[in-house]
């Protein structure tokens, strides 16, 4: 919708300039486009997510790895002098306030098998976030105990195959 503004930004000026649309309330001063022109810049990180989780199924291995390059962002945007503050302070609200929902998954068994679990992420994947050796070590024993408590008592049962008792048409 920003981007949609700023394209069409001289028609909606000229719009909200019609005094018998009485629409001037609506219309932006100069640093209010400038505003939006920078954050539609910032805000792009979140389409992207958008545009990416509606284009398949979300799952935490997914999900988590794109909390945090969106946690990087606006981290690294909020210290950013070339914002405006208005734009900073907001991208440290954001920070914040996904902070608040992703530290719930610090607590959560099942955010750590999906992570110890993916081929792609394993342990490995605290490591490069941070964790702590103590945290790494405690995310491979809840997967081992979750093993343990319910598929390591189970034996696999194998079928044998059914043979084929009419030989092919073209043998």
């Amino acid at each position: 919708m920003l981007e949609f503004a700023l394209l069409y930004r001289k028609l909606l000026d000229e719009l909200t300039g019609i005094r018998e649309m009485k629409l001037q309330s609506y219309e932006l001063s100069e640093m209010e486009w400038i505003i939006a022109e920078k954050l539609s810049g910032v805000l792009k990180i979140f389409k992207q997510a958008t545009l990416f989780f509606s284009a398949q199924t979300p799952n935490l291995s997914k999900v988590i790895p794109a909390m945090d390059y969106i946690d990087k962002h606006l981290a690294s945007g909020a210290l950013n002098t070339t914002y405006l503050p208005s734009i900073r302070a907001s991208m440290l609200i954001g920070k914040r306030l996904l902070n608040k929902y992703y530290n719930m998954t610090d607590y959560s068994e099942v955010y750590r098998i999906a992570m110890v679990l993916n081929p792609k992420r394993k342990l490995d994947y605290f490591r490069s976030a941070g964790w702590e050796e103590d945290w790494i070590e405690t995310a491979r024993e809840i997967v081992e105990e979750e093993f343990d408590r319910g598929y390591a008592g189970m034996s696999p049962e194998l079928e044998e195959p059914e043979v084929a008792s009419v030989r092919p048409p073209y043998l």
